[in-house]
This record gives C-alpha cells, structure tokens and sequence, in this order.
C-alpha cells in the first residue's frame, strides 16, 4: 500500500510538472469520457434500467401480429375478449386507447384545457401493480356497465390544475360532455401510457366490433412461472383458432407477446445503440491520442528511465510506476468527463425527439458513474500499456549513451505512433462518412415535395366536447359559425380546418369498395386501403394542395345532401389507372357505407413521416362527418407571420366557446417535430464526427511535429549536404500523407461496413453514394496536408550549423 501511495503522489507530481502534457491529455480524454457517459445515459434510462412497476419483467404487451409481413400492432376488441376470456398464461389482461400529445378538451371549474386521456378495462392497474397516492383505484362499482362516471387522475395533473390538494377527491373533471367524479391520485412516478393525465373506465365508450377494426393496445401480466416464450405458444395458438373460426377477418393474423419495455423502446433502439457505437469510436481515437502524447513524453524521459534502472529500479517497478501514471491520468479525466457529461445530458434531453420514451428518467446515477469508472480504467490501459511496453525495454547503456534523445525507445516508438494514427485518421473516415450520409439523407428529407405549403400556415388545434352524434352535430355547427370570424381577422389570407393534419403520426384508414366491384363482406382485409381525412371547405386552397380536376368542398355539402368526396392521385392511380375517377361512386367504413360521389382529384400530401411515399387518400366534407369533426385542427394561411394572429385566433374561439381548449403553433414547427428522430441522430452523430475529424488531425500533426524535432540533427545533415528546402518540406509532407492515406484506404473500407449498418436509417441516398465517398478522403487529406505542412515549413527553416552543434 505504502508503495502504490508513493507511485501515486508521484505521478501526480510528474503530471503538475508538464501541466501542459497534463491538460492537453486530461481534456482530450474528459471530452471522450464525458460524451460517452452522457449517451450512456440516455441508453440505460430507456434500455437498460427496468420500468418502475411491481416485476416489471413480468409485464408483456400483446399485439396482432400480421404473419405475412411480420408486422405487428393495435387490437381488435373481439379479438381482445377472446384472447382475456381464453388464454391462461396470464394474471391479468386489459386494454386501453389514450389520447397521444395531450389530445383531449378536459374542463375543470369551467376552465378549458388539453389533457392526455387514457381508456383502460378492468385488469388495467393489476398488471401495473400501482397504489394510488390519495384515493382509490377503479373498482368493481366503476368498472361495470351504468356504473357511476369516475375517473383516477395523474399526480402531474393534480398540481397543475388542484394545486396539489387532498380535497381533490369528489372534484370533477369534464371531458367528452361527460362529469367524471375523481376517486383517486397516482404516484408521480406512474404515467403509463405516455404521461396521462386522466385514466377512466372503458365502458363509458362505445366498443368497436368489428375484428377488422384494430383500435386497442393490449398488455398483460404473467402468471408466475410462465416465461413469455410459453405465453407465445398459448397465443400463437388461439390465435389459430380464431383465424379458423373467423377466416375473412383473422386470415394471416396472429399474436406477439412481447416483454413491455422492448415494446416501449421500440425503434429507438437502432438510434441509441448507433449513438454509442459512434461515441465510443470517439473514445477510441482520444486513446490513441493519449497513447500518442505519452509514447512522446516515454520517449523524452529515457534518461530519466535510465538513470533510475541504474540505481537499482526493477523494470517492473518503472512499468508499474508509468501504468499508475496513466491511471491516475484517466482517474483525474473521467471526474472531468462526468462534469462534462451532466451538461451533455442536459443538451441531450433538449435535442431529444418527441417520441424518445422514458426521457424524464435520463439522469446521471450511479450506473452512469460506474460506466464512467469503468471507461477511464479501460482507457488506462488502451494509452498506458503502449509506452510501458516500451519502456519494459529499455536499452540502458543506449539511453544514457544518447543523453535523452530517444535512440533508445525512438525506433518502435515511432512506428506505434505512426500505427496510432493511422487507426486514427481510419475510424475518423468511417464516422465521417456515416455523417454525410445521415447529413445528406436529413437534407433530402427537408426538400421532400410534402404536397402543401407549409410557410405562413398557423395551426390551432381545439376541441368541442362531444359524446355523441347530437353533440358532434353541434360541433360541426360551432366551426361551421367561428371560420367566417377567424377568416375576417386581419393577416389571414384564407382558414379551413381538417380532422389530422399531415404531420399526424396516426391517420384514419381502412379498406374502400367502388361501386359494381366487391362489397364490404370482407370488412377490409382484402379491399384495397387508404388513409381518411375529414375537411372543411377551402381546405384545400389553404394548404396549398393543388386541385387537378373537379371541385373543392362546399357549404352545400350538408348532413342531408348526396354524399360527395375527393380522392388524391395516389388513390387514382390504385383504383382508376386507365380512365377518370371523377363521378364514379365509393364507400369507406369511417363511420357509414353510404356511397360517396367523387366530385374531384387533388394533389398527392405526404402523411405522417414525410420519408414515406403519399398513400392512396379519400377526403371527405365535415358536415357530412360530423362525428369526427368534433375534434378539428385550424389551418390559417396569412400574410403576416403567423403568430401574430395567435391571440385573435384564440379570442375568437373561445368567445365563441370557453368551453373549447386551443393550442397554437405554425405548420413549420409542426413538420419539424415530424422529423425529430433523424434530426436527433443526425446531428449527435455530426457532433461525434466533426470531434473524431478534428482529434485525428491533431493527431497527424502531432506525429509530424514531433518527428520533426526528433530529426532536426538529421535534417541540419541533409542541408548541409546540399539539400534544399523544397526537398525537405517534400521529406516531411511525403512521410505525413503516406501515413493519411493508410488510414483514408483502411477508413475507407470500414466506412463501407458502417454505412451498410445505416441502410435503413437513410432517404433518397445510398449506403455507396458515390459523392460522399469520394467527397469525404478528399477532404480528410487535403485537412491532413495542412496539418503535415506546418512541421514541414518549420523543418525547412533548420539552420544547418546550430542543428549539427546541438548533435
């Protein structure tokens, strides 16, 4: 122990004297460190650390699984009641619909707001194994048909709107013309699913009954001892069954049972294990620049090595004393690293995209610090093994011979740094290049044709409280009243409204049936598919969505007049490739099979994620839907920036209605929510790649500089000798890009592999795209030829008689 304390302080007085070695290497290794721990993270917090429920790991969800494209989602509720009232693997099974992004008009003392909504059947906090904090659950009495209209309300929403009160129990919240009496507060800690704010029972709402229409989220608790491989069998089985007994509706449909954080994480996956894949190359190259700088400052102290064998030192003992020098070196970074990764979680959670679950857990906790422990201790021995190899053998009378030059460790001393950074400049090439691809892909996702125009476009979205036909009437009536007020406002040019906008994550759609062809017997499954979308008149001129034949919408098109609707050119193409669709007659299930006259054709809009290819899309008049035009998002095009019109927008509404929630933003803050994700990787790879770009020139310089000072005597020779500048500035530069392009060839093919890996991840560019692999060893060799120039100017300025004298 007295001996590893003497090796301590002792590296630590080495380290004070060269504080500029000391800093260089201890930031170079923090910035590694400190990036890594942040991503890690955010790893743990949404794929490593267990949910926060009573055996999380016994909680699965259950989804239909469509076996011919191994696919899978949301549920039938017959198919839901046959899988609870069958299956045995299982202490409980419930489903629920929720109101994602906060979607539902909730009144509370005559106060309008959104609030996120979930539906759940019995079973639901079971499986879950939560306790209220105040009050209780849903129970039997509330659960049952008639039962009495209660509701359990999320801690996040008891402090926002009651203050954070006990005397919340018996309050009521309204919401869907509906008083709901609270009976119970949930801990903080559970939102499932996705922060709700108000849970109530499901049969308060009309069930769907058709199998075809697959509406519900299903999980599941496991019985004890049952795995959820056995669960599968069971379900893969019924699932069977049901697919015999109900051929036109369950063909080709089967059941997943998955554990309900992998269900959860879902594609974030890729992008987090991406993400640290990339951080740890950064990592990588910062090690090797370390192993660098302490390879040289090995190199300087061989006298000093020397001097200490002769006196007796072991060779052990030197190898110890430099190996506790790196350790404490890398000990002194990762403090530093995790400083720097609390504000890199910090920058993390703010770039983080709308969909990333669990980012409310992203901290820096323990594990993150032992991950950070762990990293500086490997890091240790990456940089710290290469210079006491070398010193292990050190030749002792050379070194003393040579007075501390570096002929004794200088030879394959030399050669590693040069390995060092040729593996450098290599994993620097590859990330690069996974950067401009992911780069190149979010540009071209940016100039994407979404369909409509999307500057000077305000977006409102608001509600009307309506429970059923009568009431989704009188909401269709209050819109058909107010867009006339807000379409007077000064700075808006034109105002419509539309029930989903494009940039929805979820749209309404199923299967259509023109007339004379197969009729709706097959409920879905095999007619052709397409996305539904309910619109007010001048819809269409407002978005920028381009007419190409027939008419607009108008306020003709009445409960009680002929049902009209237009179709997109996609939805031609599918249905009509050979002859006009205008006039022929459709029918849809969105809410009736009453045929629908086409009476017009528009452009093509992407929906949801703009990557995706337009899909076939029926459009269809409010007032003739009025039950899905209670809920409708307001689209004003101005000619003034759109959200100076916000305040007349909301004052309108809700003059008209306090009662209706409005929630205001612009189309263009709408579409960049809809591309979040690959902005979030886009940019945190860029970040890792520019570092890993700017560590790895360090690095070329770094070896030039010092093999320039190494070989000043040998260049003061070769000048004496009659050698001129030119050709010693050629020496150095021919030295510096042999070993660039060493590493452009090996990154080269290794940026293959990394940009098949990135396949899926990329729009409208190949892995092999050719500007990219060309582009980027360009730019690495002539960024590694400034880099080698520097030294090489400086060797060409050697005066001849001072390098000899010094020799």
């Amino acid at each position: 122990m007295d001996i590893l304390l003497q090796d301590v302080r002792y590296a630590l007085r080495s380290l004070r004297r060269q504080p500029a070695f000391a800093g260089l290497a201890m930031l170079t290794l923090a910035l590694g460190i400190g990036a890594n721990a942040a991503i890690f993270s955010v790893v743990n917090a949404v794929l490593l650390r267990p949910l926060d429920y009573r055996t999380p790991d016994r909680i699965v969800a259950v989804t239909t699984l469509w076996e011919k494209t191994g696919l899978h989602g949301t549920v039938s509720a017959p198919d839901f009641h046959d899988w609870h009232d069958t299956a045995t693997s299982f202490d409980a099974m419930a489903y629920y619909t929720y109101s994602a992004d906060a979607g539902e008009s909730v009144s509370v003392d005559g106060v309008a707001d959104y609030a996120s909504e979930a539906i759940v059947t019995p079973g639901f906090f079971q499986i879950f194994g939560v306790q209220p904090q105040i009050g209780h659950l849903l129970g039997p009495d509330e659960e049952r048909p008639g039962g009495p209209l209660a509701a359990v309300i999320g801690h996040d929403f008891w402090v926002r709107r009651f203050g954070g009160r006990p005397d919340v129990l018996g309050r009521t919240v309204t919401f869907g013309e509906r008083a709901y009496t609270i009976i119970g507060v949930l801990p903080s800690r559970f939102q499932f699913p996705d922060k709700t704010d108000i849970w109530s029972p499901a049969w308060v709402h009309a069930e769907t009954v058709s199998r075809s229409a697959h509406n519900y989220r299903v999980v599941a608790r496991l019985k004890d001892g049952v795995s959820v491989e056995r669960a599968q069998a069971e379900m893969t089985g019924i699932a069977a069954r049901l697919s015999a007994a109900y051929p036109l509706s369950n063909q080709n449909k089967s059941a997943a049972v998955t554990p309900l954080r992998e269900e959860l994480v879902g594609s974030t996956r890729a992008t987090l294990y991406l993400l640290l894949g990339a951080v740890a190359l950064v990592l990588l190259i910062a090690c090797a620049n370390v192993a660098n700088l302490l390879l040289a400052r090995a190199t300087s102290r061989t006298t000093e090595l020397a001097v200490r064998a002769a006196l007796g030192a072991a060779r052990r003992r030197i190898v110890t004393q430099l190996l506790t020098e790196s350790v404490v070196l890398s000990l002194v970074s990762g403090i530093a690293g995790v400083a720097l990764s609390k504000l890199g979680v910090a920058a993390l959670i703010a770039l983080a995209p709308a969909g990333l679950p669990r980012v409310d857990e992203i901290a820096v906790d323990g594990r993150v610090l032992a991950f950070a422990l762990g990293l500086s201790m490997a890091a240790s021995l990456v940089f710290g093994v290469l210079p006491a190899a070398q010193a292990s053998r050190l030749d002792l009378n050379a070194s003393l011979h040579q007075g501390g030059r570096g002929g004794a460790i200088g030879g394959g001393g030399a050669r590693f740094r040069s390995a060092l950074v040729v593996a450098e400049i290599a994993i620097a090439v590859a990330l690069v290049v996974g950067a401009s691809l992911l780069i190149r892909s979010f540009v071209a996702l940016g100039h994407v044709d979404l369909g409509f125009q999307t500057e000077r476009l305000l977006v409102a979205e608001s509600t009307v409280p309506a429970r059923d036909l009568a009431g989704a009437r009188r909401a269709t009536e209050f819109y058909a009243g107010v867009m006339p007020r807000l379409a007077a406002l000064p700075g808006v040019a034109s105002v419509a409204g539309v029930r989903g906008l494009p940039a929805a994550a979820m749209h309404s759609n199923g299967g259509y049936w023109l007339e004379g062809g197969p009729g709706p017997d097959v409920q879905g499954i095999r007619s052709p598919q397409a996305v539904f979308t309910v619109v007010t008149p001048n819809y269409f001129h407002t978005m920028g969505v381009p007419v190409r034949g027939g008419r607009d919408f108008s306020d003709r098109d009445q409960y009680d007049a002929p049902f009209v609707t237009i179709v997109n050119d996609a939805f031609v193409r599918q249905s009509f490739p050979n002859g006009d669709a205008i006039g022929h007659r459709i029918q849809c299930g969105l809410d009736s099979l009453t045929f629908m006259t086409i009476v017009g054709v528009v452009g093509n809009v992407r929906q949801g994620d703009p990557s995706r290819p337009p899909r076939a899309e029926i459009y269809m008049p409010f007032l003739q839907h009025p039950f899905y035009g209670s809920s409708l998002t307001l689209v004003a095009r101005t000619s003034v920036e759109p959200m100076a019109i916000a305040n007349g927008i909301r004052e309108v509404i809700r003059g008209a209605n306090a009662n209706v929630p409005v929630r205001i933003g612009t189309m263009e803050d709408t579409m960049s929510d809809a591309v979040s994700t690959p902005r979030f990787r886009t940019t945190l790879v860029g970040v890792f790649a520019a570092l890993a770009f700017l560590l790895a020139i360090a690095g070329v310089y770094g070896v030039m500089a010092y093999t320039v000072g190494r070989r000043t005597a040998e260049i003061g020779l070769r000048m004496a000798l009659g050698a001129g500048s030119p050709d010693i500035v050629r020496m150095v530069m021919t030295t510096g890009l042999r070993m660039a392009a060493a590493g452009i060839a090996l990154g080269c093919a290794l940026a293959y592999a990394v940009a098949q890996l990135l396949r899926g991840m990329l729009f409208a560019v190949g892995p092999a795209d050719p500007i990219v692999f060309a582009g980027v060893p360009i730019v690495l060799l002539l960024t590694a030829a400034a880099a080698c120039a520097l030294p090489a100017i400086r060797a060409s300025r050697v005066d001849p008689m001072i390098a000899l004298r010094a020799d």
